[in-house]
């Protein structure tokens, strides 16, 4: 449990995992040096329950980089986040021992709202499905649960895209493992004002860079035609975002700040806005 300045709920967060069924758990929360009660809050309970371990950072490291640091403290085998303003279902990480139990070499497991059922999809299936069939790899931390030794061996979350680092997250992943797909979901995801997924704007040129990157980056199962093609799509969405953020919010100053920040040039720009190119020939794998 990652906290910053979550007086307002963490006591709600913290309850929470106290109220699940199953109690063989540890409780990290790590905050960035809130300016508030919420390590106030936090010591409270971990003098009441030795499962809880409350840790400071000595300087604000953000979101993607304290979560990292939280899987540094953890000694358990799996990984589930509680997000500070969310709350975890009294039943999820009984659920979870089904996957376990039933998979010995489960890795990574996800949230998926189309799932009827627990699903296990290959590495290549799943990254096919969601390029080219129905997106699913887009849930945030929260709707994982994940192996620590697996988490480690794939160097944790990255931490240059802003509040767009976990889909880079997903997509590393699942090039590395198979995943179980769970037809439920793990927290109750609190909807306020403070949250990152307000920023619009960091969201915008962020989402742009991920996907660069890990089509460069990442062993995904594509032929050159489909990166091309997922890579001018690509282009092709940042530059209708820049024009429709530029319209919406009549800031033009912002938007080039945006497109800079993204290192997104004229000649991408044009490029995304002309390309029609029909999409290739697609080998679905229908899981």
């Amino acid at each position: 449990m990652t906290a910053y300045n979550r007086q307002q709920f963490i006591a709600d967060a913290i309850l929470s995992v106290l109220a699940s069924t199953f109690q063989n758990w540890e409780l990290i929360i790590v905050d960035d040096c809130s300016q508030d009660s919420t390590v106030f809050i936090a010591k409270k309970y971990e003098a009441k329950d030795k499962r809880i371990k409350v840790f400071i950072n000595k300087e604000n490291l953000g979101d993607y980089p304290n979560r990292n640091k939280a899987i540094s403290y953890a000694k358990g085998e799996y990984i589930m986040f509680c997000d500070s303003d969310d709350t975890l279902f009294s039943w999820s990480l009984n659920k979870m021992l089904d996957v376990i139990i039933t998979d010995p070499n489960f890795n990574f497991a996800m949230y998926c709202r189309h799932a009827d059922d627990f699903f296990l999809l290959s590495s290549s299936e799943a990254l096919r499905k969601h390029f080219f069939s129905q997106q699913f790899l887009y849930i945030g931390p929260g709707g994982t649960f994940i192996r620590r030794s697996f988490i480690n061996s794939i160097g944790g979350y990255p931490e240059k895209y802003g509040p767009a680092n976990d889909m880079y997250f997903n997509l590393k992943a699942v090039c590395n493992s198979d995943i179980t797909l769970l037809p439920f979901e793990l927290v109750f995801y609190r909807i306020h004002n403070g949250q990152e997924l307000n920023n619009r704007f960091s969201y915008m040129f962020n989402n742009y860079r991920y996907m660069r990157d890990a089509l460069i980056e990442l062993p995904m199962p594509f032929t050159e035609e489909e990166r091309e093609w997922l890579g001018k799509k690509n282009k092709r969405r940042f530059a209708v975002h820049l024009i429709n953020y530029s319209w919406s919010m009549l800031n033009y100053k912002k938007t080039m700040e945006a497109k800079q920040k993204a290192a997104f040039s004229y000649m991408d720009f044009f490029q995304g806005l002309l390309y029609f190119k029909k999409k290739p020939s697609i080998k679905l794998i229908d899981k």
